[in-house]
């Protein structure tokens, strides 16, 4: 009885063991890459120094299938809101390196009480930036662009020098914003480069959780714990399902072109102040015939971190956005090096959204569009050009 007891106990704790024991991949190289949901793909650097290196994920709506991979093995697994994947990375054989690949938790705050409903003045400027107040650290305030293409909020190294008492610490404190009546946390990112006349970026991801009210015809921003009835029930409005792509908000559109129809997502990106950013291996993809297209200008552009980027400006014969259609676009075409994001990306910028009053659920994950008194105006290009 003695024997088998001890067996008993035994094959328990090996079980138990076995339970707890860490997927083990090998790495030569201290480079990898981490594989998410759409293709995505973000750089890693494993870093034997650390107790534990934590990669959290971009916003997941569903379940999705993570692969962490080396120069020379892989691991992959499920993960889901809320959810954190542990395994070790032995890095030349000996040094073991502790990882970790977490998502945060859905956020909804439907059920807050009180609700928050703020209303807060919401501009653009002469340089198609749109822009707001906010008050950092209860002392210090900014004018910041609201900007769907960036994540947390990045300060210009400008402001960082001139604008604060104390010079905020980057990356790793979450400083408190106050944007109308409601107090946010973030941290804080610096950048070369932001809107014109603006202090820095505000990130979508704020406001996850929440739905955000973007009406140019009141010039107003207004944010909401609950959807408001009256939203739902205008029947202006269409919907757009928003998918998340390296943390970032897409919605489905479509290129027209020489009879050649295109539909893809693109980047939904209110810091971006032109009209659409076109993917050069993204139109080769499609087949638009991009020799079709008149070239308006070539200028140099920049981007956040001051980089140059030379961009060719064509006039595109329809861009549609689900019922909505608006011709004779100049364009912006991307080099075909892809300067600006890690993976293939069209996107959408303010001068074709400042044309919709907007509303952004970040609770259901939906893009509602309706076009208000800016729909019909030239555009930007169009003004500087005669085209």
């Amino acid at each position: 009885m003695k024997i088998i007891l001890s067996f008993l106990i035994s094959l328990n704790c090996c079980v138990c063991f076995s339970q707890k024991a860490l997927p083990i991949i090998k790495a030569h190289s201290n480079q990898a890459t981490i594989h998410g949901q759409y293709n995505s793909v973000s750089r890693w650097h494993i870093n034997p120094k650390l107790k534990l290196d934590v990669f959290t994920t971009g916003k997941l709506t569903k379940p999705t299938t993570m692969k962490f991979k080396t120069d020379i093995d892989s691991v992959s697994f499920k993960i889901k809101p809320g959810q954190k994947k542990d395994f070790i990375v032995l890095l030349n054989d000996k040094d073991s390196c502790l990882t970790r690949i977490q998502c945060l938790e859905t956020r909804n705050f439907s059920k807050l009480s009180p609700e928050i409903h703020d209303s807060i003045p919401f501009f653009i400027n002469s340089y198609n930036t749109n822009f707001l107040r906010v008050v950092f650290d209860e002392t210090d305030s900014l004018i910041l662009n609201f900007d769907t293409g960036a994540n947390e909020v990045a300060l210009t190294n400008d402001a960082l020098k001139t604008k604060f008492k104390a010079r905020p610490k980057l990356y790793t404190t979450d400083y408190r914003l106050q944007i109308g009546n409601t107090l946010y946390k973030s941290k804080v990112h610096d950048i070369e480069l932001a809107g014109h006349e603006t202090d820095g970026l505000l990130g979508w991801d704020n406001f996850d959780g929440m739905i955000v009210e973007l009406n140019y015809d009141h010039n107003k921003l207004i944010v909401y714990s609950k959807m408001p009835k009256q939203i739902l029930r205008d029947k202006q409005y269409e919907a757009f399902e928003i998918r998340y792509i390296d943390n970032k908000p897409y919605i489905k559109s479509e290129l027209q072109q020489s009879g050649i129809n295109s539909k893809d997502w693109f980047l939904f990106d209110l810091g971006y102040v032109r009209t659409v950013m076109l993917d050069n291996n993204l139109l080769k993809e499609s087949r638009i015939p991009v020799r079709d297209m008149k070239v308006l200008k070539k200028v140099i552009m920049h981007d956040v971190s001051g980089h140059e980027i030379p961009v060719i400006t064509a006039a595109l014969e329809v861009l549609k956005i689900g019922s909505f259609k608006l011709t004779n676009v100049p364009a912006q075409l991307l080099p075909p090096s892809n300067p600006i994001r890690g993976i293939n990306t069209h996107i959408l910028g303010n001068d074709i959204l400042k044309r919709f009053n907007t509303i952004l659920d970040f609770q259901k994950n939906v893009v509602y569009l309706k076009p208000n008194k800016l729909y019909h105006d030239n555009f930007a290009d169009q003004k500087k050009s005669g085209a």
